[in-house]
Parts: C-alpha cells; sequence; structure tokens
C-alpha cells in the first residue's frame, strides 16, 4: 500500500492510493507511526514544507538513526573520498590493490562493522520532501548525497528478537543523506562523529509504501541515481551486512524504541557522489529512487546560509 500525507481543506490528512488509482482517505494512520508531534506544529511545517516544494512529507519522524550495512559502500567511499581530498595517497593505494587484487586495507571498515550493527543520530527535524531546491551549506564545498532505504516504527520495541523487530516495521521510505564531505573528514577525527556536515538537511520521498509489500523482497530492491536526466549508477539492496532485523533488535537492546522513529540502511553501494566521483554543483538536478518505493529529486543552488 502506497501512502502519503496532503493538505485537504487546511488539515493535514493521509491517503492511500487505492487499486483504481484514486488517493483515499488512509484507514490506519498508525503504520506511519500515529499522532506524535502537535498538530499546529505539524500543520506549520506541512505549510512550509508545501511552499519550498509542492509536498508533505509522508510523516514527521520522531528521532533519526542512520546505519551503514554495506561493505562495499565503505570501501568505495573511501577510496573516492581519498581520490578527491588526497590524490597522490590514492595512486599509491590503487597500485597497491593492482598488485594484491584486495581492497586497500584503510579502505576497509573498522572492526566494529563486522561485529555489530554500527549507526549515528542525526536531526530528525531537518527532513525536507522530494522537490525541495537545496542549497550548498556556505562552509562546504563537498556537497555530497547518499540513496538509503529507510523504515518507521508503527510498534515499540524493547530487547525485541530480530523477527519481532521486522514485525514492527510500519512502512519503508527513500531517504537522502546529504552530507558535507570537507567537514565530515575533520568531524570524524574527532571520535565523536559527524555533526554539521551531516544535520543540516536530509531528504525523504513523498511516497511511502507499507511494510508488508517491501519486506519479502527487502534484498531484491533496485534503484538509480541521476544528475540532470543522465543516470550515474544502478543500486541494489542485497548485500547487507546485517538484516533489517538485526538491526532493530541491536538499537532496542536495553533501549525504549517507540512508533514513529526512524532508521535507514546507509548508503546502497554505488549510491554516493564519493563512489561514483559525481559530486554535486550548484544547477545540477540530483534525483534518487528506489525503484519499488519512489524517488527524491532536488535542484542544487548556491553556497548560501539557510533562511
Amino acid at each position: 500500500m502506497k501512502l502519503r500525507r496532503t493538505l485537504v481543506d487546511g488539515r493535514l490528512t493521509l491517503q492511500a492510493l487505492a487499486p483504481d488509482g484514486s488517493w483515499v482517505p488512509a484507514q490506519d494512520p498508525a503504520v506511519l507511526g500515529g499522532t506524535v508531534f502537535d498538530s499546529a506544529w505539524e500543520l506549520a511545517t506541512a505549510h512550509r514544507h508545501v511552499d519550498l516544494s509542492g509536498h508533505v512529507l509522508p510523516f514527521q519522524p520522531v528521532s533519526f538513526r542512520d546505519f551503514m550495512l554495506y561493505e562495499q559502500h565503505a570501501i568505495d567511499a573511501a577510496r573516492g573520498l581519498v581520490r578527491r581530498f588526497h590524490p597522490a595517497q590514492a595512486r599509491a593505494a590503487a597500485l597497491v590493490e593492482r598488485l594484491t587484487r584486495k581492497p586497500f586495507p584503510l579502505f576497509k571498515p573498522k572492526g566494529l562493522f563486522y561485529r555489530q550493527p554500527i549507526y549515528y543520530m542525526s536531526n530528525h527535524l531537518n527532513f525536507v520532501p522530494s522537490g525541495a531546491p537545496v542549497a550548498i551549506p556556505s562552509y562546504s564545498s563537498a556537497l555530497d548525497f547518499e540513496l538509503e532505504l529507510g523504515f518507521v516504527l508503527r510498534s515499540p520495541l524493547y530487547n525485541a528478537t530480530p523477527q519481532e523487530a521486522l514485525d514492527a516495521i510500519g512502512a519503508f521510505v527513500v531517504v537522502n543523506d546529504f552530507s558535507a564531505r570537507d567537514v565530515q573528514r575533520s568531524e570524524m577525527a574527532t571520535g565523536l562523529g559527524p555533526q554539521k556536515s551531516k544535520h543540516f538537511l536530509s531528504s525523504m520521498s513523498v511516497l511511502a509504501v507499507s511494510a508488508d509489500e517491501i519486506v519479502p523482497r527487502l534484498d531484491e530492491l533496485s534503484g538509480s541515481v541521476s544528475v540532470n536526466g543522465s543516470t550515474v549508477s544502478t543500486v541494489f539492496s542485497r548485500g547487507m551486512q546485517w538484516s533489517i532485523g538485526d538491526v532493530l533488535a541491536h538499537a532496542s537492546r536495553g533501549e525504549h524504541l517507540y512508533p514513529g522513529e526512524l532508521f535507514a540502511t546507509g548508503t546502497l553501494p554505488g549510491g554516493s557522489g564519493m563512489e561514483t566521483g559525481r559530486w554535486l554543483q550548484p544547477g545540477d538536478r540530483l534525483t534518487l529512487a528506489i525503484d519499488q518505493i519512489g524517488e527524491i529529486s532536488h535542484s542544487i543552488t548556491d553556497a548560501q546560509e539557510p533562511p
């Protein structure tokens, strides 16, 4: 079931796509976490998003945990980052890789990646819908994107099993984690994780798709990255280091999780500019799609402080 929110007669309304192609009132708002925020605040946010993009987020996240589940993305992204910022070292690493026919050791994720799911928490209040124009932050000259699979809880979790965790998912969305890579390099070196490099903006598809349609084919999803109408890369969901159930079970260990909390897989392999070498520039039109769910599209504008 495809879901969206829209403004109808000045009210924020959740709708479902009917078999005849029409949009009708959704019968179960709990699928996207239910009512959490103050209704006046939600309505004001919806109006602001419509003014920006013509669209409304399918739900307002209560929190946002972003995992890194793909080893191939981690390796290719590290390789691309070195290529951008340390070209001499990149050439040396490429020589080692040719000789050994293995990834350069420093490009592989740290050991904890292989022992448990890893994630960071970002700014859940700075999500915008597809269609919103995106200004490069004034403090960055290396704006990147990340095409990810997102999922929202419909039920609370605590010390859940992987199956219990999977059953608590309400719906899936396309998520884009914008990243200021030049800023991220120094922030990561502090050991505290990303801050201004990530928190300025994230985005989400206008549509959400109910979990019953996506869970049976979690390893069979496909998508694409396009810039200015040209396909930059094709991506697939297969190859996660940890299952979605494992991810949520880990997050719920000794910690209460609540309806409306948003999680993401981290970048699908090939889903970022670091990997493809296609960094965002003013005037670009970025489109990120997961075919079975929806897409996110943004125009990129000159660097400026947000209004």
